[in-house]
């Protein structure tokens, strides 16, 4: 890596360790809407990175990754600001409702073009010359394909997945029971919780909220903002129920 582009990638992202092997990431200076965690997961055996965030600059450089083990990229949906760098891994998997969306990466998916819309959509440039009304996301097809129940291994943890439609079609969670972390992408947040994207559908939403008040975690690491514990994810989707007239 030149010394230029390794400049662009240590200050693009900012980086925090909440212990046990997990580091989040997120882009510093991607407008705050667009501005979603990257979490790097790193495993006895082999390493999780759930989420790509924008890809506006290289996300492999900026993780600590050991030459020669195997990672595994996870999507929790297949929104613009979670899917960037996933064409960075050889290993991808996502959700089965919205496999093929991978494949080409097409904005009436992705819905890149409200990143493209956004104004300020950054702080500051990723490098010269960029504009975002030239972004692309890199088609990253699938290589494993997701649904309620599978699980994802890494030597020392088993994450099972769970589908949380609502948001988008293939939203999805990863829960770690063994050690009570909870991987939650946009199904829930601090925040106002977004349900009306093209995509979205109100009643799978609040059946996944409705979901979520059964699970059992220590900590969830959301797809934006910082972690919560159990009692704030449950008061937040009972307050979800509330306002969408569920519960």
């Amino acid at each position: 890596m030149s010394a230029t582009a390794h400049a662009e990638v240590s200050h693009w992202f900012s980086l925090e360790n909440p212990g046990q092997g997990i580091t989040r990431i997120w882009e510093s200076h991607v407008h705050p809407f667009f501005q979603a965690n990257i979490f790097h997961v790193a495993g006895r055996d082999v390493d999780l990175i759930i989420d790509g965030g924008m890809g506006l600059v290289p996300l492999r450089p900026a993780l600590d990754l050991r030459p020669g083990k195997p990672v595994v990229a996870v999507a929790t949906h297949i929104h613009v600001d979670h899917v960037g760098a996933l064409s960075e891994f050889e290993t991808r998997a996502g959700h089965r409702a919205e496999a093929t969306f991978f494949e080409d990466m097409a904005d009436e998916h992705t819905l890149a073009h409200l990143f493209r819309a956004q104004p300020n959509a950054v702080g500051r440039p990723p490098h010269q010359g960029w504009s975002p009304l030239r972004f692309q996301i890199r088609p990253a097809p699938l290589t494993r394909i997701l649904d309620a129940g599978d699980r994802i291994e890494t030597g020392d943890r088993s994450l099972r997945v769970l589908h949380l439609p609502g948001h988008s079609p293939g939203s999805i969670g990863l829960v770690d029971e063994r050690n009570g972390d909870f991987f939650a992408g946009d199904a829930i947040y601090r925040g106002r919780l977004i349900d009306d994207l093209p995509g979205s559908d109100v009643p799978a939403y609040r059946k996944t909220m409705e979901q979520l008040l059964r699970i059992e975690f220590g900590r969830a690491y959301c797809g934006h903002g910082v972690a919560i514990d159990q009692n704030e994810l449950r008061s937040i989707a009972r307050a979800y129920l509330d306002r969408r007239g569920g519960g």
